[in-house]
């Protein structure tokens, strides 16, 4: 087959795939820390992405378009790839458009009202968290205690700074709210650095693993807040970040890490692993 040809005969399919490309290569580079570069407060890598990727979307055809006249031997799975394909580069448009916990311009009321979202799932975490001493070897429960006793109080401060700036979004709450993160998530960081140490594999397997849905949701909690803080107070609020990303990257799983983000945003895997990438980016280029 002339690829010349095939480009010719089938541009928005060769079109696509070079976008999908683009976009899957960028992801690589910036897990890499390759920058490329920075273009305002992001990179040229991330900027890529973001153009490949809303490209992707609007190239989607929406279900009342008429359908392009397809080869006599085109069988029923032809649409069928079609209308996949039209799916997901809606989805990935809209991980693009819809404020989300890496974009930056969100408004405060709608990421205090996402944060106040998440409650239910954090408050779910915090309890897997509290039985999980019960199931851990009985000379490593005690440690583990120790390290998420603070797990409940910090949760409650959070969602309740949450809707406080929710009822009033003034700056005096968001300060209260930006230093509530920047806390819990500390204590979050600080746990997993204690229960690493476990002598027992399975417990601390067990450990870690309670303590990642909370770590997740934390993360995520604090990029939205991100979102919404002056460079100044991001400064501040890294300032207060002793124990840094880096120090627990290698600690948690990406892959479940994105399982939860897409199951609270109802949305593919693939787009929650995006997000996840590029807010964990965005954390680290501040300074957390």
């Amino acid at each position: 087959m002339n690829p010349f040809s095939n480009i010719w005969q089938h541009p928005r399919t060769s079109a696509a795939g070079v976008l999908i490309s683009v976009t899957a290569l960028t992801g690589v580079l910036a897990q890499q820390g390759v920058s490329l570069g920075h273009v305002g407060s992001g990179t040229v890598v991330s900027l890529a992405s973001a153009l490949a990727t809303a490209l992707l979307g609007l190239m989607a055809r929406d279900p009342g378009q008429p359908e392009l006249a397809q080869p006599a031997a085109c069988t029923g799975s032809c649409s069928s790839a079609s209308s996949s394909t039209a799916k997901l580069s809606a989805w990935l448009l809209i991980a693009l458009l819809v404020p989300m916990p890496w974009l930056q311009g969100c408004s405060g009321t709608r990421v205090a009202q996402d944060i106040v979202n998440w409650a239910p799932t954090l408050q779910s975490a915090v309890a897997t968290v509290d039985s999980t001493a019960s199931l851990l070897d009985p000379a490593n429960a005690p440690a583990f205690a120790a390290a998420t006793a603070s797990f409940d109080a910090a949760s409650n401060l959070l969602v309740a700074q949450a809707k406080a700036y929710l009822a009033d979004p003034s700056a005096g709450t968001l300060a209260k709210l930006q230093a509530q993160v920047v806390a819990f998530q500390q204590q979050v960081n600080g746990s997993l650095l204690s229960v690493v140490h476990i002598s027992n594999p399975d417990s601390q397997q067990r450990a870690i693993t309670a303590i990642q849905a909370v770590a997740t949701i934390v993360n995520t909690m604090l990029s939205l807040v991100q979102s919404i803080s002056s460079n100044t107070a991001v400064a501040q609020m890294a300032s207060a970040s002793t124990i840094k990303l880096a120090s627990v990257d290698s600690y948690l799983d990406k892959a479940e890490s994105a399982r939860i983000v897409a199951a609270h945003y109802n949305e593919p895997l693939e787009v929650a692993v995006q997000q996840v990438d590029t807010g964990e980016e965005m954390a680290v280029r501040a300074g957390f």
